[in-house]
């Protein structure tokens, strides 16, 4: 197979399942031809990111992307993305193990939101316990000079709630739980604009999207981004020279 990309998912399945979905039907189509080519590593067994961000005594999960990573690099893709935000706290050390190019989803969502929103000088910020105890997203929103909101203490086990008790345990998304996310992190701190730092919340956002509330959806950009890639590679483009407005520093 010529001029693909590897995808490395699994963090949840049915988050990643999400993001396929979003890929193969936001592509412009008039034959099986026009779809694009990848390889979807769905790697369920990869520890549980927070876990071991929040304690190193749990189950480290480098180990299964490095070998992921490793074994992708073998069949030569164009380009890696990974479609889920807490796994890129290991993001430096995954690039270090190849020379194909990696997107950083977290990165690139970040610098759409100050694409799109150039007056707002904050944004709400929900994700995982993991990415909110370590600052991965935080971090990456002070980089750009824009400050991320948590709100307050009643926020995070909201959250929780959603992305694991909700999603990742039973399968469903609470589209009435995800909404009173929203509305709380609007109403009562002031987020004009909330980023969904968790691809879980990225699949909420696929499912209930009928609300007033503006969200930067990491999964659904970086979704865009890939389709924009793949078909500028396939039209013959290198990928180093495609990838490069990308891969922010």
């Amino acid at each position: 197979m010529k001029h693909f990309f590897s995808i490395i998912g699994g963090m949840g399945t049915i988050a990643t399942e999400s993001y396929v979905r979003l890929l193969n039907h936001r592509v412009k189509i008039t034959c099986d031809q026009d779809y694009l080519n990848y390889i979807l590593v769905n790697d369920a067994q990869v520890p549980d990111r927070t876990a071991y961000i929040k304690d190193h005594s749990q189950p480290n999960f480098f180990n299964a992307l490095r070998d992921d990573v490793l074994g992708q690099t073998k069949l030569g893709p164009d380009f890696f993305v990974m479609p889920c935000n807490t796994a890129h706290y290991f993001y430096n050390d995954l690039t270090a193990l190849t020379d194909i190019p990696f997107l950083h989803m977290m990165r690139i969502a970040v610098h759409k939101f100050v694409e799109d929103y150039p007056n707002e000088e904050k944004i709400g910020l929900i994700a995982t316990e993991g990415s909110i105890y370590d600052h991965l997203y935080a971090d990456e929103i002070a980089a750009v000079g824009r400050k991320a909101e948590l709100g307050g203490p009643e926020i995070q086990p909201l959250v929780t709630k959603l992305i694991y008790s909700n999603i990742k345990q039973k399968g469903k998304v609470d589209p009435k739980l995800y909404h009173q996310i929203l509305q709380k992190m609007h109403d009562d701190y002031g987020c004009k604009v909330i980023l969904l730092g968790c691809t879980e919340l990225s699949l909420a956002q696929e499912k209930a999207p009928d609300h007033p509330y503006n969200v930067i959806d990491p999964q659904s950009i970086i979704a865009d981004v890939a389709i924009e890639l793949a078909l500028k590679i396939r039209g013959g483009m290198d990928p180093k020279v495609a990838t490069k407005k990308y891969l922010y520093k």
